[in-house]
């Protein structure tokens, strides 16, 4: 079964000739013409076709043309001469295919048999000018809702110029079993379109038109959806028709990639999940299992090295080790390995000529690192090469977010070797005191929020991991978005952020970082008390939270005295799920424009990130940048 993938031009911005520039280049076999970006545009039928097929691809479906069936007169006289009309504009422009909704006129007479014979004529002057015409139930559709009565009409009409078209969205937003499809050949399936959403109790209009979003991005069972797709035979077209204001006014060569991306990574799925259905996709490896992070690398200068050295000093690392030929110091406390580069040239110093000191390289531990680049590249993903010096290890790597790198490391390759081959050893400081930290908890990445899904479906669909619901943290300045993406062990977290205005701390801090980067590293603990106290020997200065968190915490959770009067004097924060689970966070006050640590202790299976406390650490963060004279954010 070889499937070809396509996009609507109404799925993303910019006039005609932009979105066909931004879809061919993303990779798209073809494109659905959307009718009014057609109209709006100033090109002939003939000139359109001729920019489709000039960057290599073909026009899938001319759409939509509404509210034609089951019409009384003198409405189903005009809506022939109509679709006439139409048909010689598809001539014209170089596609077989239009798209007719089910009816929401309120003048609709509905009735199976008469849609049938309006779809049944109207296959007649199809084949005339040999076209083919697709019908799709609306979710909203005024007689016709539900693609089972879509199907039943086209079964009727009993011509080959008529077929249906499937669409995930207006199936799955009225939750109607999708096993139902198994039951259509695939043959009279004309095209599949598919579009994901996050689950709202809205109305089913409001919903389509305005919060749909790539397969992968949302709530909805696409995966399942096209489960059922795939058992019919259907060996046809894969679209995305996207309603969404954010994609509409972003970049439409990023949602063109995310979206393609989108369609590989759910036909990977579907050909893993049913494996008697042979379905020909881009070889690729399956999605990759992560066993922790490995590393994280800072850019810096020498001058402002100090003052990072000494903060990890406080938090009780060591550097332990010098890179053989570069400028590059390896810090560690347990499993947790901090990298300062002061190169003054290679990647890591043009990073830092963009952003200043900024997390510039992830390193992650993972089964097979040929396998995850390849899978990544497969996805869309840029690869990262620079060149290696004699005794450095060539480790595969590919871009992340803000344009930083991700290497991975594996024991197959002998990549776990890196330190003992490209570092000499140093030995630790003698008063140097650690403090119980054990490996990296989570990473939390800061972002514009309309990168959000972007880098969501980058690390699922390349990882073995998994997305949490996505929710809004309170800033005083506005609202962040937040949402969690982790494997199954808890061995790699990251938190996505995104803010829409800079006068949030993550707003603020992607302005001054000139884009996307690594806002905050969140360090594990297996006793946060005995951390805390190692820290202050150590020198370290908590965030002061306010008083006013802690009597609030004790009136939520009773909390014994003892207890409570630990907390405070440490600065720690609480938080406890409904199965008893508990979760303590500590906070270091910022380095540089908004970069901070946090340290965490995990106790009962709790697995979430303390989102309830999240407004009191904001507080507590603007108040100490008030403090150091920064102007308010």
């Amino acid at each position: 079964m070889k499937l070809k993938t396509s996009i609507a031009t109404v799925s993303i911005a910019g006039d005609l000739s932009d979105k066909l520039n931004a879809i061919a280049a993303a990779g798209f076999d073809g494109v659905e013409i959307f009718e009014n970006d057609f109209l709006t545009y100033d090109a002939s039928p003939s000139d359109v076709g001729k920019m489709v097929r000039d960057l290599g691809m073909e026009i899938t479906l001319f759409q939509p043309f509404r509210d034609f069936e089951g019409m009384p007169e003198p409405f189903r006289s005009r809506n022939f001469e109509r679709a006439e009309r139409k048909f010689e504009l598809m001539k014209e422009m170089g596609t077989d295919l239009m798209l007719i909704c089910s009816n929401v006129s309120p003048a609709s007479l509905g009735g199976i048999d008469r849609a049938a014979d309006d779809l049944r004529e109207l296959g007649e002057r199809a084949a005339k000018h040999g076209l083919r015409v697709g019908f799709e139930a609306l979710a909203w559709g005024r007689h016709v809702s539900d693609h089972r009565d879509a199907w039943e009409i086209v079964r009727r009409a009993d011509h080959p110029n008529i077929g249906i078209i499937l669409d995930s969205f207006h199936t799955l937003a009225r939750k109607i079993d999708v096993n139902s499809i198994r039951a259509i050949p695939g043959d009279r399936i004309f095209i599949v379109q598919l579009a994901d959403a996050p689950v709202i109790d809205m109305d089913l209009l409001y919903w389509s038109r305005h919060f749909r979003n790539m397969p992968g991005e949302g709530d909805l069972d696409v995966t399942g959806f096209m489960r059922a797709v795939a058992a019919t035979g259907y060996d046809g077209t894969l679209s995305l028709e996207i309603f969404n204001d954010q994609f509409r006014g972003g970049s439409a060569k990023s949602i063109s990639v995310d979206g393609h991306r989108s369609l590989l990574y759910l036909m990977d799925q579907v050909s893993r999940l049913e494996p008697g259905i042979a379905i020909q996709v881009q070889p690729m490896p399956d999605r990759v299992a992560v066993s922790g992070v490995e590393f994280i690398e800072f850019a810096a200068t020498e001058a402002e090295t100090a003052e990072l050295s000494g903060m990890l000093q406080v938090l009780g690392f060591s550097c332990i080790g010098r890179h053989i030929s570069k400028n590059v110091m390896r810090w560690r406390q347990g499993d947790i390995n901090i990298v300062i580069n002061t190169e003054r040239k290679g990647f890591a110093h043009s990073s830092y000529v963009v952003h200043g000191v900024n997390v510039c390289d992830i390193g992650l531990k993972v089964a097979d690192a040929g396998a995850t680049v390849a899978r990544a590249r497969a996805l869309g993903a840029e690869p990262f090469e620079q060149p290696v010096g004699p005794e450095e290890l060539k480790i595969p790597a590919i871009r992340g977010a803000g344009g930083g790198v991700i290497h991975f490391i594996d024991e197959k390759s002998g990549l776990a070797a890196v330190w003992d081959q490209e570092f000499r050893y140093i030995s630790a400081a003698k008063d140097a005191k650690e403090a119980g930290l054990v490996r990296i908890d989570h990473i939390a990445e800061t972002m514009a929020s309309d990168e959000l899904l972007t880098w969501q479906l980058f690390y699922t669909s390349i990882f073995r991991t998994s997305k949490t619901p996505m929710v809004d943290v309170v800033d005083p300045a506005g609202l962040i978005r937040s949402q969690a993406i982790a494997n199954a062990d808890g061995s790699l977290r990251i938190t996505l952020n995104g803010a829409d205005n800079r006068r949030t701390l993550a707003g603020h801090f992607i302005s001054e970082a000139f884009g996307a980067a690594v806002q905050h590293l969140a360090f594990e603990t297996k006793d946060i008390f005995r951390t805390a106290e190692r820290l202050k020997q150590n020198g370290f200065t908590p965030l002061v939270i306010s008083p006013n968190y802690y009597d609030d915490l004790d009136a939520r959770f009773g909390l014994e005295d003892a207890f409570l009067d630990q907390l405070k004097l440490y600065g720690i924060l609480y938080d406890r799920d409904d199965n008893g689970g508990e979760y303590f966070q500590l906070y270091s006050p910022f380095y540089g424009e908004g970069f901070f640590f946090e340290i965490v202790d995990r106790r009962g299976g709790y697995n979430g990130y303390g989102a309830a406390n999240a407004p009191f650490r904001i507080a507590a963060q603007k108040r100490h940048l008030r403090a150091q004279g920064v102007p308010k954010a």
